[in-house]
């Protein structure tokens, strides 16, 4: 289920109380009366539509995020070493009381909301999001539910009120961060691996939940957030029933409140959500990157650093140049996606002058340009080798915002391939350097149209061009085939959605022309070759050359394996992980047990590693595509060879890879590992023309 489908059943006033009843607080906890302060002005709206709660985060595009907290007090230095950031306390693995007397060090005694308000307007961001509370537990505002907070520190200031009521005044959304993961609360598990001597006895981490709700409730009441983003919900104490119940408490304290992916424990990745069934949340939260082909169908926001950090790190050199950081902009808008930069902010409560300078020039840059990016969608061109693409869409006119970004001086040509609608005004420059030396557009457009920039801003020149109705782009055809390698033949799939044109290919070596085969249903290919597929206004191409190389391979032969024993053997390592070893053969398992299948036992653990080796019958010869889900890492291999590489830390996400097999017996070896949190292992395998599925207890062996 898609999660807009699941957010709409969820609205039902019966559902929300039953979810939320098995949230409340233990009799042992007494909740104090939401007696809180509010910020003036702020009242809660009536249900929304998705499309309505989203329509101010997606005019947005632009927002700032804020890092602060304890951990700016060692601005990253700890026993001499200068690395750490935010997570201070586990990568220095500080005692629990030694942290805790940085409480009394807080004195952001040159906090500004009403400054940090203005620099993020006047950078051209239309939303902040402030952590509320980190990973270390620590508040930015005064908790009825702990004292581990800003209230009971030398200088109570309020930096959740003051920020909101600041950003309010300068028209900017104001949202918070909260962790749902809490290295403070005696109630929260796991602990740190570290924290040996530090006890679990007593710890019940539904009390602890009863405080995150409790928190949460806080923050809506008091604060009214646009946006509650989490983070933290990795760790296997946190379930999709748990981010179930958090998000479905969010919707009800207030119906408007925009809720992020990272409530539930569907994450695709650093990216999008998982496949699961019934993930929550409204937007998915990129971390670090910008998805190559964006998400289509799907809100999303990519959430990056200046630096090499999220809270300030004062020996820190490597900060991005204004250029990547506006350009990081311009991609992601493009791509129909929002850019939440962040700061962190020093222990006095100022910005550090590289940001407070990269602040100031990309709002120069967006003093002009803004309207390129302020309530734009996604490009609707192919390629744009000059740059990137956005676009304002109307019913009468729409605008194209074409984004040059020049590597010299010079003229830059911008082709328009596949542009099928009628120009009609003149291409103006929005600010900043370059000018227009030429541009032909004389309908029809074929060949397309070509505008010619002079000398353009080496960080961006935006051209507009209004354009009559919705745009109308003829994109090159989408060519696919289950493997570019067969063993016997393999069937190509043409497509093109435009209906206003001819779609040829060859798979003789020349280009396709109007008068090429036309592509009309599967192409069975049965040799080595390279199908190249264009499409055609009459006699004139109007869109790029596509080309798909298809290569007729001999299989690998099957092994003489003696294996008769159902199943596959798994061995079992202990230990930490955050990539899979090469030196796994040296050394001995702890545990070994017999699977009928690739899946993972009942409560796996953390801090742990399997090894699957047996063999795989095939059933024929042909060329096979595997499918391999994994949270953490995994990697597959056949006969030695190395099939499908998905290593590293990550959440539940899939890589698939093929391989050419032979009829028979084939040696087959995976590994996974799972440092913490979520744990899962799936793999599928798929012949030619046939969908991905469990491959049969009956041919595995071991």
């Amino acid at each position: 289920m898609k999660p807009a489908t699941l957010r709409t059943v969820l609205q039902s006033a019966a559902c929300i109380a039953a979810l939320l009843a098995s949230s409340c607080g233990t009799a042992t906890e007494p909740q104090p009366p939401t007696q809180h302060r509010t910020v003036p002005g702020l009242k809660v709206e009536p249900d929304l539509t998705q499309d309505q709660r989203m329509a101010w985060w997606r005019n947005a595009r632009f927002g700032m995020f804020l890092h602060w907290g304890l951990y700016a007090i060692p601005a990253g230095a700890w026993n001499g070493k200068t690395h750490h950031g935010e997570w201070i306390r586990d990568t220095a693995q500080i005692p629990l009381a030694t942290y805790d007397g940085l409480q009394a060090q807080w004195d952001p005694s040159a906090f500004d909301a009403d400054a940090w308000a203005r620099m993020a307007k006047a950078a051209g961001m239309q939303y902040v999001v402030i952590t509320s509370k980190h990973h270390d537990g620590f508040c930015l505002y005064d908790s009825a539910f702990t004292d581990w907070d800003v209230g009971k520190t030398k200088n109570p200031r309020d930096i959740l009120g003051e920020l909101a009521t600041a950003c309010r005044k300068q028209g900017i959304t104001f949202c918070t961060y909260h962790s749902i993961m809490d290295w403070h609360h005696p109630d929260y598990l796991p602990r740190r691996p570290w924290e040996t001597t530090r006890s679990t006895d007593g710890a019940d981490f539904k009390r602890f939940e009863s405080y995150l709700h409790a928190q949460v409730t806080e923050i809506v009441e008091r604060y009214r957030p646009g946006v509650m983003w989490f983070d933290g919900e990795w760790e296997n104490t946190w379930t999709h029933e748990r981010g179930l119940k958090l998000w479905s408490l969010c919707r009800a304290l207030d119906p408007k409140l925009i809720v992020n992916n990272r409530v539930d424990v569907h994450r695709g990745g650093m990216a999008g959500f998982s496949n699961a069934q019934g993930a929550v949340g409204d937007f998915a939260t990129p971390e670090q990157e910008i998805p190559a082909t964006g998400l289509p169908g799907v809100d999303w926001e990519s959430c990056m650093t200046m630096n090499d950090h999220w809270g300030w790190n004062a020996a820190s050199k490597q900060w991005k140049s204004t250029q990547d950081l506006v350009r990081n902009l311009i991609d992601i808008a493009s791509k129909g996606g929002n850019y939440l930069l962040n700061v962190g902010p020093r222990a006095d409560g100022t910005f550090p002058p590289e940001a407070v300078q990269r602040l100031a020039e990309i709002g120069k840059w967006m003093e002009v340009n803004g309207e390129a990016i302020h309530g734009t969608t996604a490009s609707v061109f192919d390629k744009t080798p000059w740059g990137r693409c956005t676009v304002r869409a109307g019913d009468k006119t729409s605008t194209l915002y074409l984004h040059v970004f020049a590597t010299e001086a010079g003229n830059v040509q911008l082709p328009l391939t596949g542009l099928a609608n009628k120009i009609v005004s003149e291409p103006r420059v929005l600010g900043g350097r370059g000018t227009i030396a030429s541009y032909n557009f004389a309908k029809p457009p074929v060949p397309p149209y070509v505008l010619v920039l002079q000398n353009p801003d080496p960080i961006a020149t935006v051209v507009a061009i209004e354009i009559e109705g919705r745009p109308d782009v003829v994109t090159a055809p989408k060519v696919t085939s289950d493997s570019e390698q067969f063993v016997q033949h393999v069937d190509v799939t043409i497509t093109q959605p435009s209906p206003s044109v001819v779609t040829t290919y060859t798979i003789d070596g020349t280009t396709p022309t109007a008068t090429s085969p036309r592509a009309a249903g599967p192409i069975r290919i049965d040799a080595t070759c390279v199908l190249r597929a264009a499409s055609f206004r009459g006699e004139a191409i109007a869109t790029d050359v596509v080309s798909l190389p298809l290569t007729k391979v001999t299989p690998l032969p099957a092994a003489k394996i003696l294996a008769q024993e159902p199943g596959l053997r798994a061995e079992r390592f202990a230990g930490q992980w955050s990539e899979i070893p090469d030196d796994l053969e040296g050394r001995g398992p702890d545990a070994t047990h017999t699977t009928a299948s690739i899946a993972l036992p009942k409560d796996v653990g953390e801090n742990v590693l399997l090894a699957f080796r047996g063999v795989l019958d095939v059933p024929a010869d042909d060329v096979y595509r595997f499918a391999l889900t994994s949270d953490d890492g995994s990697r597959l291999w056949i006969d030695g060879q190395p099939v499908i590489n998905h290593d590293g830390l990550h959440g539940a996400s899939e890589k698939q890879g093929h391989i050419a097999l032979g009829k028979g017996p084939h040696t087959l070896r995976i590994v996974w590992f799972n440092k913490t949190g979520g744990a899962a292992l799936q793999l599928q395998w798929a012949a030619p023309g046939q969908p991905f599925a469990e491959i049969p207890a009956e041919r595995l062996r071991h």
